[in-house]
């Protein structure tokens, strides 16, 4: 078909980079056990960009879900906020929750724009994925074995 819907990331149930750094840090945060590892010390560990790293950061700390400190003795650590946040809260705020589908995007529009079902469908699909990730937290995605895989997979260094 010449023109038509075009599918975004999240059709393919895949994650944006920055939603998957976002949860991955915040897991990452949730298992510290005291410590404040550095945003440089976090993009080290999980093989990712500062600079990229250093966006999400001021995201989550924006949304109140860590809290980050400069100098010596400072570091990030997850807010009571951030071990109780939902991951389905997560993922809309950093995937966004527009539509699945761009029927009107792209030069040519969708040819089945004014009659088409699928939309809907991915709609409620989309809806659905969220809610299912509503009820979990970040607390609930660090528990065991997770957590003790976090500590155990980090290059920076840990608790003492």
């Amino acid at each position: 078909m010449n023109g038509g819907c075009v599918l975004p990331t999240l059709a393919g149930m895949r994650l944006l980079r920055s939603t998957d750094l976002a949860l991955r840090l915040l897991m990452r945060l949730a298992v510290a056990e005291g410590a404040s590892p550095t945003t440089r010390e976090v993009a080290a560990d999980m093989d990712v960009p500062y600079t990229h790293a250093a966006k999400v950061v001021a995201e989550l700390q924006h949304l109140g879900l860590v809290d980050a400190r400069r100098g010596r003795g400072g570091g990030l650590t997850l807010t009571g906020k951030g071990r109780t946040a939902s991951v389905g809260a997560l993922v809309r705020t950093f995937e966004g929750d527009g539509d699945v589908v761009d029927c009107e995007g792209g030069a040519t529009p969708c040819p089945l724009h004014s009659g088409c079902r699928l939309r809907g469908a991915l709609r409620r699909a989309q809806e659905a994925f969220f809610a299912s990730l509503d009820p979990v937290t970040v607390a609930d995605m660090v528990a065991a074995p997770t957590g003790p895989l976090l500590l155990g997979i980090s290059k920076g260094p840990g608790p003492e």
